[in-house]
C-alpha cells in the first residue's frame, strides 16, 4: 500500500472480478451481527437519552420537526458514506475517501480532526459514567471509576477486534431494547390502554404556548441540539474494514440502520412531548432527562434506576466505540504517511500502539477537567463542537467527486448508491452550510464554530504543507 496517498479502488489493484478489498492487514473478526448493532448503537447514546432534554426545553413540541430535519440530513450523509465505503472499504473510512477525492491534505484534515473529537469524547463519557457510579456508591472517587473504565476498554481493544465487536453488540442490543420498550409503553399510554393512565390527547402538543412555544428561535436551538445527538454513525464504516465481508456488511448495515434511526429518534421525541409538558423542569435536568421524566409521569416503579443503567451503558458503549474508532483512524493515517510511524504498528492484527495513544489522550482530557475546569477543558470542548459537521462536509464533497469517477472506472463496485445523485448530495451540502450559519447566529454555539474552524484551518495548513513538501521531494527524486 502506498504510504503517500490513499489506496486506489480495488479493481485497479487486483482486477475487476476480485471486488473491493480492504486497505490494511487488520484482522477480519467482525461478523454481520456486530456491524448491524454497531450501526444502530453508534447513534443511540447519552446525547439522545439525556442531551435531548435541552432541545425539548428550547423548541417545545416542535423538537419533533427539528429531529426530523436533522434525521433526514443524517440519512443522506450515511447513504453517501455507505456508497463510498462499500465501493472501497478502508479502516480510515471518510479520511481515505477525502484523500482519494480531494487530496492528501483533505484526508489529513478530516482524519486528525475526527481523531481529536473521539479522544476528547472518551474523556467526556468517562466523566459522565463515573458521576453515575459515584451517585450509586457515595464516597467513591470519580477518578477511580474513570481509571477502571479506561482500563477495561483499553484491554478490550488491545486484545482483538472480536472483543470490541462482542462488547458493542451487547451494549447496542440493550440500548435498542430499552428504546423499543420505551416506545411500546409510550404508545400504550398515548392511546389510553396502559393500566392506570388516561390518554393525554393533544393537550401537551398544542397547549402552554402551542406547538412552537418559543417561535422559530427555539426551533433553531432544538435543531442544533438534534444534529449533534446523531454523531457516531461513522464508526460502522470504519469497522466494516475488519468484518468478514466488508462490502456486504456495510451495505446491509447502512440500509437497515436508516429507518430504525428515524423510528428511535423521531418516534421517541414524539412520545415524550405528547406525554410530558415541554416545560417540565425535569426534562432538561441532566440528573433525570426526558426519558426518566416520561416514565416517572406514568408512575412506573423503578423507572429512574432502569434508565440510569441504560444511560450508563450508553456512555460505556460510546467509550468503547470511540477508543476503537480513534485507534483505527490513527492507524490508517499513519499507514498513509500522515502521522508518527509508531502508531501504525500492527501486533496480533490490532494497532496496539494506536489504541494506547488514543486511550492516553482520552485520560489526559479527564485529568484536564479536574486540573483546569474553568479554562482548558471548556476550550477543548468548544474546539471539537462542530467537528462532526466538518467531517460531514468532507463526506459530501468526496461523494460528489468520487461517484462520477467510480461510475467511469469501476461501476460494479457501486452496490450502495446515493439517492437522486447529485441533487440530494447538493441538498445535504446546502443544509450543512445552513447549520453553520445558524451556529454563527447563536451566542451559545458561535464560539464552538469559531474554535472548530481554527482547528480545521491549522490541520488543513499542516496537511497542505506536508503534501507540497512530499510533491517537491518526489519531483527531485524523479529528476535525479
Amino acid at each position: 500500500m502506498s504510504r503517500t496517498s490513499a489506496p486506489p479502488p480495488a479493481d485497479t489493484q487486483a482486477g475487476a472480478s476480485a471486488g473491493p478489498t480492504v486497505d490494511s492487514p487488520l484482522t477480519h473478526g467482525l461478523k454481520q451481527r456486530h456491524l448491524s448493532m454497531i450501526a444502530l448503537g453508534g447513534v443511540i447514546g447519552a446525547g439522545l437519552f439525556v442531551g435531548s432534554g435541552a432541545g425539548i426545553a428550547a423548541a417545545g413540541p416542535s423538537i419533533v420537526v427539528a429531529y426530523a430535519i436533522s434525521g433526514l440530513l443524517v440519512m443522506l450523509v450515511m447513504r453517501m458514506l455507505g456508497e463510498m465505503s462499500a465501493a472501497n472499504p478502508a479502516s480510515g473510512s471518510f479520511s481515505v475517501h477525502a484523500e482519494r477525492a480531494i487530496g492528501p491534505w483533505a484526508g489529513f484534515t478530516a482524519g486528525w480532526a475526527f481523531w481529536v473529537l473521539l479522544c476528547v469524547a472518551v474523556g467526556l463519557e468517562g466523566i459522565g459514567a463515573a458521576k453515575i457510579m459515584s451517585g450509586w456508591l457515595p464516597g467513591t472517587p470519580e477518578w477511580a471509576w474513570v481509571a477502571l473504565f479506561m482500563l477495561v476498554f483499553l484491554g478490550t481493544n488491545l486484545a482483538s477486534v472480536k472483543n470490541f465487536g462482542e462488547f458493542e453488540f451487547w451494549f447496542a442490543a440493550l440500548k435498542v431494547g430499552a428504546i423499543a420498550l420505551f416506545l411500546i409503553i409510550g404508545l400504550l399510554a398515548i392511546f389510553g390502554v396502559l393500566p392506570g393512565t388516561d390518554a393525554p390527547g393533544t393537550s401537551n402538543l398544542t397547549g402552554d404556548g402551542g406547538f412552537m412555544p418559543q417561535g422559530s428561535e427555539g426551533l433553531v436551538i432544538g435543531l442544533l441540539a438534534s444534529v449533534f445527538a446523531y454523531g457516531g454513525l461513522e464508526t460502522v464504516t470504519i469497522a466494516a474494514a475488519e468484518s468478514e465481508k466488508p462490502v456486504e456488511g456495510v451495505a446491509k448495515a447502512v440500509r437497515t440502520a436508516m429507518w430504525r434511526i428515524a423510528i428511535f429518534y423521531i418516534g421517541s421525541m414524539a412520545v415524550i412531548v405528547t406525554l410530558v409538558p415541554w416545560d417540565n423542569p425535569d426534562v432538561a435536568n441532566p440528573d433525570k432527562g426526558p426519558y426518566v421524566t416520561t416514565l416517572d409521569q406514568l408512575d412506573i416503579p423503578g423507572a429512574g434506576t432502569v434508565m440510569q443503567i441504560v444511560v450508563l451503558v450508553a456512555l460505556l458503549s460510546a467509550m468503547n466505540a470511540n477508543i476503537y474508532g480513534a485507534s483505527r483512524m490513527g492507524y490508517s493515517l499513519v499507514a498513509r504517511g500522515q502521522g508518527p510511524k509508531a502508531l501504525g504498528k500492527i501486533s496480533g492484527g490490532v494497532p496496539r500502539i494506536s489504541v494506547l495513544a488514543s486511550s492516553v489522550f482520552g485520560f489526559l482530557c479527564v485529568l484536564l477537567s479536574y486540573w483546569r475546569p474553568d479554562d482548558v477543558f471548556p476550550w477543548l470542548l468548544n474546539m471539537i463542537g462542530a467537528v462532526i459537521l466538518v467531517v460531514w462536509i468532507f463526506i459530501a464533497v468526496s461523494q460528489l467527486l468520487l461517484r462520477r469517477r467510480t461510475e467511469r472506472e469501476a461501476p460494479h463496485t457501486l452496490v450502495v448508491k446515493m439517492w437522486a445523485y447529485p441533487v440530494l448530495t447538493w441538498v445535504a451540502l446546502i443544509g450543512m452550510v445552513g447549520i453553520f450559519v445558524l451556529m454563527l447566529r447563536q451566542p451559545g454555539t458561535r464560539d464552538q464554530l469559531l474554535a472548530t474552524g481554527a482547528l480545521t484551518l491549522v490541520l488543513a495548513g499542516i496537511g497542505f504543507g506536508t503534501q507540497k513538501s512530499r510533491e517537491k521531494a518526489g519531483t527531485r527524486t524523479n529528476a535525479a
